[in-house]
């Protein structure tokens, strides 16, 4: 009997959760569910702000969902797969964030019926497939193309794509203004797919319209030494060299061992640690430049040296905003000052040192190569600013990505219903279960115009009977919800002067 008796095998620690089969299934849904409730309230322009305080002590006020999704400390491992989809869109698209988490966890929430009722998944995500599919041939279908247009045309929608992007952030109400410094500051960097090209700088004080555009390089002036106040502050035309040396006096050091023969020769140890910097020195100085930035320290007799031959200077540049000069005027970082010649040296049409609020900023115009603009952020409060930031960073990937496919699709629930109704009739062609799943597909797509209308205080299933009746009718697949207006109103917005939402569905994928 002893011999028949097989011995236990542990495989896993103590404490390990076991459960799987349908219970596991539904806990994920659940888990899923209750992170998209956290940012449900957040969707569109009548969406509320999150107020998220940390482990740290550092408080972030926020409505962009990847950010959310961030700062949430989310343990279930299922969950954690919703963050991760909403940092995936954050950084592909840059917008639509809080729609993805809806949108997962509706399609979720409409098959947790089915997973109770016994159906196996792989019956479930084959008609997800086929219904996906679907969708996205739809979606090309009656995407509208901004190839071709005018210059101006161009613009135009673009400035619609980026208002759309900003009337559900805390800046909504500069929305236009913002709009046009986005799509001015987008086209300004071309074909250039470097997002950090586009430098954002934040200033506390004043307000959102003092914010400004510079087409070109601004950065923070940085620590000056004494002699700096002597410097020309405003060069036209100047050149510019860009370095990645120090230009400070460099004694031995400490536990360096010099043996002299002779106590007189110690002076002309001194003597060669001079001439070494003067030499330096002397370099730039014949190069031409009149600006001269360095990645590293600039010390003070440097700083004096440059102040008696009129010559700007400015040490330990941040990497990214000598990267962003060097891109903008032509310059190329030099590692030596030894054989200086004109092409590698920067040009600008006007170089000057200005005051923005309480800072001083180094602002560089005027750039022949023109890749490169930068947007100085003024507002009050320091967390105002930081959602600012992040508002206009989904604005300019927005418009990025409409420069890039050329495609948009209307906004405001508009393209979901018209989806949902699409499939709800590709539905009614099908025999067996798969009518039910895809049904259940296309009521999950309702979830963005019916949170639109709960975020707005309408009624969400008045507003979603109209919507339904006018995309029942051929012409008005645009149907769409405005939230701004102060009635529950479905209003159709025909041919290209609609408000926009970028097509997210990439024609490459």
């Amino acid at each position: 009997m002893a011999a028949m008796l097989q011995p236990q095998i542990i495989l896993l620690k103590e404490g390990t959760d076991t459960s799987q089969g349908k219970a596991q299934l539904v806990s994920n849904i659940n888990a899923c569910t209750a992170v998209a409730d956290v940012v449900r309230t957040t969707l569109g322009p009548r969406g509320m702000d999150k107020l998220i305080h940390d482990d740290k002590g550092s408080v972030t006020i926020s409505n962009d969902g990847a950010t959310i999704m961030k700062l949430l400390d989310i343990v279930h491992p299922a969950a954690k797969i919703l963050a991760d989809i909403a940092k995936s869109q954050d950084s592909e698209v840059g917008d639509g964030t809080t729609t993805v988490v809806l949108l997962a966890a509706e399609f979720l929430k409409e098959a947790k019926p089915f997973v109770e009722d016994g159906v196996h998944p792989q019956n479930l995500i084959r008609s997800y497939r086929t219904a996906c599919y679907l969708a996205i041939e739809k979606i090309k279908e009656l995407a509208v193309s901004i190839e071709g247009k005018s210059l101006e045309e161009k613009k135009s929608l673009l400035a619609k794509c980026a208002a759309t992007t900003l009337s559900s952030k805390l800046i909504g109400g500069e929305k236009e203004f913002f709009a046009q410094m986005v799509v001015d500051a987008v086209i300004a960097i071309g074909n250039d797919d470097r997002l950090n090209m586009i430098g954002i700088k934040k200033v506390p004080g004043g307000n959102m319209r003092d914010s400004f555009l510079v087409n070109g390089v601004a950065f923070k002036k940085t620590f000056s030494y004494a002699g700096f106040e002597q410097q020309p502050k405003k060069f036209l035309n100047p050149k510019i060299l860009l370095l990645n040396i120090e230009l400070e006096l460099k004694s031995e050091k400490e536990n360096a061992e010099i043996r002299l023969s002779d106590p007189s020769q110690y002076q002309s140890i001194v003597d060669a640690e001079w001439n070494i910097i003067y030499e330096k020195l002397d370099k730039c100085v014949q190069s031409g430049a009149k600006v001269v930035l360095s990645r590293l320290a600039i010390g003070d007799l440097a700083t004096q040296y440059f102040a008696d031959r009129d010559i700007f200077c400015a040490g330990r540049v941040a990497e990214e905003d000598l990267q962003r000069v060097a891109a903008a005027t032509g310059g190329t970082v030099q590692t030596t000052v030894n054989n200086i010649i004109e092409e590698v040296l920067g040009a600008c049409d006007i170089f000057e040192e200005k005051q923005v609020g309480n800072e001083r900023f180094n602002i560089f115009s005027g750039c022949p190569s023109g890749r490169t603009a930068t947007i100085v952020l003024r507002g009050g409060a320091d967390q105002f600013i930081e959602e600012a930031e992040r508002s206009l960073h989904d604005a300019i990937m927005i418009v990025r990505r409409a420069l890039k496919n050329s495609t948009v699709v209307a906004g405001g629930g508009a393209i979901d219903m018209e989806l949902s109704r699409y499939l709800r009739q590709h539905a009614r062609t099908i025999a067996g279960k798969s009518q039910l799943f895809i049904n259940s597909y296309a009521k999950a797509l309702e979830v963005i115009p019916r949170q639109l209308c709960d975020n707005a205080g309408f009624d969400a299933t008045d507003v979603l009977n109209k919507l339904r009746q006018k995309h029942a009718l051929p012409s008005d697949y645009w149907a769409s919800i405005d939230g701004c207006l102060a009635n529950a109103v479905a209003v159709v917005m025909s041919g290209i002067n609609f408000r926009l939402r970028l097509h997210n569905v990439l024609s490459d994928r």
